[in-house]
Formats: C-alpha cells, structure tokens, sequence
C-alpha cells in the first residue's frame, strides 16, 4: 500500500520536472525571439566617424 503511493508521487515528481524543463525551454526561446533594437543610420554614421577619429588619432599618436 506504501509503495504504491511511493511509486505514484515519484512518477508524480517526474511528470512535474518534465513540465518544468518544457517550460524554462520555451521561455529561452521567447527571450532569443525578442525583437531587437533598430539604430538610424545616422546614428551608425555618428559612431562610425566617432571611431575612424579615434584610429587617427592613435595612429597620429604611433608615428611620433
């Protein structure tokens, strides 16, 4: 009689953690499917000629 209740709780417990991994598995998924943040192209254009400043700068820098 004990053991019977024993076997159905431990099958229980299994048919829960495998509810628990479908679910965290389908969460990662939500987060890698989110919709990304979109930059103008001005923007790109800003930080691009922000770094070419930088590089000349260091290379202005290299050949003293």
């Amino acid at each position: 009689m004990i053991e019977n209740i024993i076997r159905e709780v431990k099958a229980e417990i299994q048919r829960l953690n495998q509810v628990v991994r479908l679910l965290e598995g389908t969460k990662a998924t939500k987060q890698a499917t989110a919709p990304r943040r979109k930059m103008s192209a001005a923007g790109r254009r800003r930080i691009a000629a922000a770094q070419k400043a930088r590089w000349a700068k260091v290379r202005a820098a290299a050949k003293k």
